[in-house]
């Protein structure tokens, strides 16, 4: 049985919680990586920051219902919650990853290394 972190139930996800969140240039990196893969752990996102940044941004996405992080020993790879968002808000995430990125952002490109 797999175990997960805490996250919203999906009637309570909030649209502009979501929108607040997505509004950190990396945060949005972040969800347009793990766009690329099925899941990943932090230390996996290419991302210019430290670890626990990254981490603390993951967190800040979970709480908000955008991802799901998986408990799995040590290690939390975190996934899109695309079923789920899809349900709740049609579109919103097909929508906000086909949008062209921001200016001052490069491209995603994936993981570093593996998961």
């Amino acid at each position: 049985m797999e175990t997960w972190m805490a996250q919203p139930d999906l009637d309570e996800i909030d649209v502009a919680t979501i929108l607040q969140a997505l509004a950190d240039p990396t945060r949005l990196r972040i969800v347009r990586l793990l766009d690329q893969v099925e899941e990943a752990t932090c230390t996996a996102l290419d991302l210019p920051v430290k670890v626990s940044t990254v981490s603390h941004h993951v967190n800040i996405l979970r709480h908000s219902g955008v991802v799901s992080t998986r408990i799995e020993g040590t290690s939390r790879p975190s996934r899109l919650r695309r079923d789920d968002l899809e349900r709740r808000f049609p579109g919103l995430l097909s929508s906000i990853l086909t949008a062209k990125p921001p200016r001052d952002s490069e491209e995603p490109t994936a993981l570093s290394k593996p998961g």
